[in-house]
């Protein structure tokens, strides 16, 4: 079998590509589900890592749920009521817990449709470049089912109420150009161009702290629910920690000495 999931590393960032372009990379599928959880415990355990990029194989970033299997009722579909709703459980929405919990910087190359799932994938990460080609839906109506990984959490955080809300009544595709306008993604270039975008952004992240980075990333998330005392307390632990790294010494020492900082994680 193929591997679902394709894992390159450069340097201190990882390129992971969803690996079934004949379908358009599904992420329903175990196997997929499985390689993508299996990624990002790997990266939080490895200090030496310090970005990922997700991207797709292909023509499409990822079609989300394997529409045939729908219909065959397989896998994840398949089954009575109670059936379905594990298949969720312990099935796809392993996946936006994973991401959510994922520790580095998470980049999403969309190379092209992002649909369903595929879009809501997207939106597990940290951050979006795309295709000139790419288009995304929060299509799930059009095959008659809601959000089921995390979407009604995601798109509203992404791109606000009302706009998730037209995307999740109408189930209506929106281009590059109009996710860019609603701040879905923060850039959009040429097709030829995507990856080494995503690799120039991933960069300049990873040009930074790497201990810092993850703490910084937990305080993003703990900050979406926490009350602001409580995140103001975590806030301060996490820098009682950073205040004595060798690397806030040396990027304090790079900065009076007008040099570039060599960070090593420490």
């Amino acid at each position: 079998m193929t591997e679902p999931l394709l894992i390159e590393r450069r340097d201190d960032v990882l390129l992971w590509t969803l690996n079934n372009p004949d379908a358009r990379n599904p992420i329903s599928e175990i196997e997929t589900i499985d390689a993508l959880e299996d990624a990002v415990l790997a990266a939080n355990r490895d200090p030496s890592v310090r970005v990922a990029i997700l991207t797709g194989a292909g023509s499409a970033f990822s079609s989300g749920g394997n529409v045939k299997h729908m219909r065959d009722k397989e896998g994840m579909f398949g089954g009575s009521p109670a059936e379905l709703r594990q298949g969720y459980r312990h099935g796809i929405q392993r996946i936006p817990k994973a991401l959510y919990h994922c520790e580095i910087p998470t980049i999403a190359a969309v190379n092209g449709a992002a649909i369903g799932a595929g879009c809501d994938l997207a939106l597990m990460c940290d951050l979006r470049i795309a295709s000139t080609t790419a288009k995304f839906a929060e299509s799930f109506v059009k095959v008659g089912i809601i959000p089921g990984d995390g979407g009604a959490w995601l798109l509203p955080r992404a791109v606000g109420m009302a706009r998730a809300s037209e995307m999740a009544f109408t189930g209506e595709a929106i281009d590059a150009a109009t996710a860019l306008d609603w701040g879905l993604v923060s850039q959009v270039v040429e097709p030829n161009e995507l990856l080494a975008a995503a690799h120039a952004l991933a960069d300049r992240v990873a040009a930074n702290p790497p201990q810092v980075l993850r703490m910084t990333k937990k305080l993003l998330r703990e900050g979406q629910h926490q009350s602001l005392d409580s995140l103001l307390e975590l806030s301060a632990a996490f820098q009682a920690i950073a205040h004595t790294t060798s690397d806030h010494s040396e990027a304090v020492n790079a900065m009076l000495e007008r040099r570039d900082p060599r960070f090593e994680g420490r």
